[in-house]
């Protein structure tokens, strides 16, 4: 059992993690679009437990979630098309091989791209998988990905400010 240090500790970061996604289930309540996605998982974590760690730096998170988007996009619309993860595909399909595709380019070009641009955020590996299997790959969404990662950013500044 841990101390109640630790345990208080756990705590605020657990709520720190929560009330960072709570925003932005509030804009998907209201609105009906994907502004809360598996990535910002995450995400929030890093930012409720390590908020000053190199992968929670701002430039990192909204770079490494932006090229995430891009390879997902670029990969999805010239691999995967009009295929889903959603949809049943069956083993062994041509669409099957075309949506492994796509995740396999897209982490790749994800990964180069965050190396080349010191932007390496690991949760933008998740990004791009949803994106290039098609879950969120038309380009609004793309673009609904990146705001929600500032929206989520702006969030994480402002609680840092609070005592």
């Amino acid at each position: 059992m841990p101390d109640r240090h630790t345990l208080r500790e756990w705590l605020r970061q657990a709520g720190r993690a929560g009330a960072l996604l709570a925003g932005l289930g509030g804009v998907v309540w209201a609105s009906g679009l994907p502004f809360v996605f598996p990535s910002l998982g995450p995400t929030a974590y890093l930012f409720a437990t390590d908020p000053d760690g190199p992968e929670s730096a701002p430039r990192r998170v909204v770079g490494g979630h932006a090229l995430g988007v891009a390879a997902g996009l670029v990969a999805y619309h010239l691999v995967a098309g009009d295929v889903t993860l959603t949809a049943a595909t069956g083993p062994g399909t041509l669409a099957s091989l075309r949506l492994a595709v796509s995740g396999v380019v897209a982490v790749g070009l994800t990964t180069v791209g965050m190396l080349a641009t010191d932007t390496g955020h690991a949760p933008a590996c998740a990004t791009t998988l949803i994106v290039s299997l098609g879950i969120l790959s038309s380009p609004l969404e793309g673009a609904i990905i990146v705001l929600a990662v500032v929206a989520l950013l702006v969030e994480h500044e402002l609680l840092l400010r609070l005592p």
